[in-house]
């Protein structure tokens, strides 16, 4: 059969009020970007008429101003999970315009798959290839793709000429059996393959074809700070340290790094440690960094969810596709965030922290408890089951005014007894093995910025007797006194 070829507005028109939308990709990459702006539209030109229009939005993780911006603008969104960061989208979900479901990644395609969230109604799939029977090849990001694709009733292709037909072979394509036939997933190390490199659909659910030629847009990181720097330094220094004692194999483990310029950092940190051997990854997003890494061998293998790629880093990889062909696998984030993953091949997780308490608590979605920012995404996938979890984050903010460790985490996504490491541009924090008090002298002595240093332990000294000295009328006096007065400085413990 030969496929329609539509306009993004045809293709929003298949499209109803109240539907469920899985889109593709994995952050801005892979994600569709026409349709989604189509749509926006759409639902713009009801409510003017005073009519309704909004639809639920399934994702990988998050995406772009094309989709969540665009639909977060025009009011059209009814529910949105599992993960975002687009600042329109944080604003409506927070105004609670917007009902957000924060999921751990590799939980959602099951869950859809178990009925527990609706119906897939339609797939938004963006594409650089698709056979007349109906084989699918993405781009560069998957998702949850090969499970809205199986589920929809109906499929639009957004067939996106910007990234090459060549991609064909990078992807690794498979899906779990459910309950209670689900066997083990049989991958062992980060290179092996075990799926197929296409989605398969039903072509009769295919509705049309959008061409495209739009690059994924992601923006390149900022130059490298200091304080940055430092952690990046810290982390590779703790690695290689724990490479000689003993506690990490000498052939070394794959590494999990989480999103941004601390995650880039560390990376490159890694990379220039000639303590640490070259090195695999079994990671969600594959950054700019990977790609020098590939290039200079000290990175020998990344398996991961998506190329999230600035423009310049996406046409290195592109211009020497064959190079990379052996060295890249894309996978469902089921498998790149799979906690049976995590715990068999032993990975070193490396996630970043919106604030930690000094007992090792961690929030790493809330502002002050109570403000989204952007979700949980992986991190927690990967920190319960880690060989060594490790999160990072600078000792302050906001020029000093908030202090990145509190007497109580305002809100918690990973509590003590999964958290191993924290590290920040003073050194490293160790908790493994450690009681309640000994974890928060650790933190307070080698992670915690000196001016917050003697207010810590003032808060400490308050409780007697107790197996955590939690009190409770100053364990929140961090974030009181920001309120009140903008300054954490100014706790009244």
């Amino acid at each position: 059969m030969s496929y329609k070829i539509i306009s993004a507005e045809e293709a929003a028109s298949h499209i109803n009020h109240g539907d469920n939308i899985g889109f593709s990709g994995f952050t801005a990459a892979g994600s569709p970007k026409a349709v989604s702006e189509a749509l926006a539209k759409r639902a713009i030109a009801a409510h003017e008429k005073g009519e309704p229009f909004q639809v639920g939005v399934f994702t990988g993780a998050s995406t772009s101003d094309h989709l969540d911006g665009a639909l977060a603008r025009a009011g059209a969104m009814k529910f949105r999970t599992p993960y975002q960061s687009n600042k329109d989208s944080r604003a409506a979900l927070n105004r609670h315009e917007v009902h957000y479901y924060d999921y751990h990644l590799s939980q959602l395609a099951q869950d859809i798959r178990y009925g527990f969230l609706g119906d897939v109604d339609v797939a938004v799939i963006e594409a650089c290839d698709v056979t007349e029977d109906g084989e699918i090849t993405l781009t560069s990001g998957v998702g949850n793709t090969p499970t809205y694709a199986r589920l929809a009733k109906k499929i639009i292709i957004e067939l996106n000429s910007y990234h090459p037909k060549a991609l064909k072979g990078l992807h690794d394509i498979y899906e779990p059996a459910d309950p209670p036939c689900r066997r083990e997933i049989p991958i062992y190390t980060p290179s092996d393959r075990i799926g197929t490199a296409t989605v398969k659909v039903d072509p009769k659910k295919i509705v049309g074809i959008v061409e495209t030629n739009c690059s994924d847009g992601v923006a390149p990181f900022t130059p490298l700070d200091e304080t940055t720097m430092k952690i990046g330094k810290n982390v590779a220094d703790f690695l290689a340290k724990e490479m000689k004692e003993g506690r990490i194999p000498s052939t070394f483990l794959p590494i999990q790094s989480g999103v941004g310029n601390i995650a880039n950092a560390v990376l490159g940190c890694l990379g220039e440690n000639k303590d640490i051997p070259p090195f695999e990854m079994y990671t969600e997003v594959i950054q700019d960094s990977v790609v020098g890494l590939m290039k200079e061998g000290r990175c020998k293998f990344a398996s991961g969810c998506s190329l999230t790629l600035s423009d310049g880093a996406m046409k290195e990889l592109y211009d020497d596709i064959e190079f990379f062909k052996d060295k890249v696998v894309l996978r469902p984030q089921e498998l790149s965030n799979n906690p049976e993953m995590v715990r068999r091949m032993g990975l070193i997780t490396i996630n970043t922290a919106i604030e930690a308490d000094i007992f090792g608590n961690i929030n790493s979605t809330h502002i002050m408890g109570k403000k989204m920012m952007n979700g949980i995404g992986g991190s927690g996938d990967f920190t319960r089951n880690a060989y060594i979890s490790i999160y990072t984050t600078p000792s302050t903010a906001k020029n000093g005014c908030i202090s990145a460790f509190v007497p109580m985490v305002s809100h918690t996504d990973h509590s003590e007894h999964s958290v191993k490491i924290i590290i920040s541009e003073y050194g490293v924090a160790d908790l493994r093995g450690k009681s309640p008090i000994q974890r928060a002298e650790e933190i307070i002595e080698n992670v915690v910025h000196p001016d917050y240093r003697p207010l810590l332990r003032e808060y400490l000294s308050k409780t007697k007797d107790a197996h955590t000295p939690i009190c409770l009328e100053s364990a929140l006096s961090f974030h009181q006194a920001f309120e009140a007065e903008g300054d954490m400085r100014k706790a009244k413990i």
